[in-house]
C-alpha cells in the first residue's frame, strides 16, 4: 500500500496549547485540510472545559483547480507543494479565507469542540 502524500503548513506549541494543519490528497483527487488545536487557547474562545477543536475542509477533485488558481498556481502544479509554500505558516489565514463559506473555492466543512 503506498502511503498517502501528507504536507503540515503549521505545527506550533506554546503558551496558548498546540495548533497543528496538515493537508492530504486522497486517492480520489480530494485534498482535505485537517486541524487540531488543543489547550488554554480553545478553551478561551469556546469556553470552560473545551480544550480541543478539530476542523476539516474538503475540496472536491473537480473543484482543486480552483484552488490551485486561487493559490496563483497553473494547471498541472502539484496542489500540496503549492499549499506548502503559499499556506504555511502565518499563510494558513490566507488558506482559511479560500475556503470559508463565503470564499472562492467550495469546501465541505466539519468541526468539532470537546474535551
Amino acid at each position: 500500500m503506498q502511503a498517502r502524500k501528507r504536507v503540515t503548513l503549521r505545527s506550533i506549541r506554546d503558551a496558548d496549547g498546540s495548533r497543528h494543519l496538515d493537508a492530504h490528497v486522497t486517492a480520489e483527487g480530494d485534498v482535505v485540510v485537517e486541524g487540531q488545536d488543543l489547550g488554554p487557547g480553545v478553551e478561551r474562545a469556546f469556553g470552560p472545559g473545551l480544550t480541543e477543536y478539530e476542523w476539516t475542509h474538503t475540496v472536491r477533485a473537480a473543484d482543486v483547480p480552483l484552488l490551485v488558481e486561487a493559490l496563483g498556481g497553473a494547471p498541472g502544479d502539484d496542489v500540496l507543494a503549492l499549499m506548502r509554500r503559499v499556506c504555511s505558516g502565518d499563510g494558513v489565514v490566507r488558506l482559511a479565507a479560500l475556503l470559508a463559506p463565503d470564499g472562492p473555492v467550495p469546501a465541505e466543512f466539519w468541526s468539532r469542540v470537546g474535551d
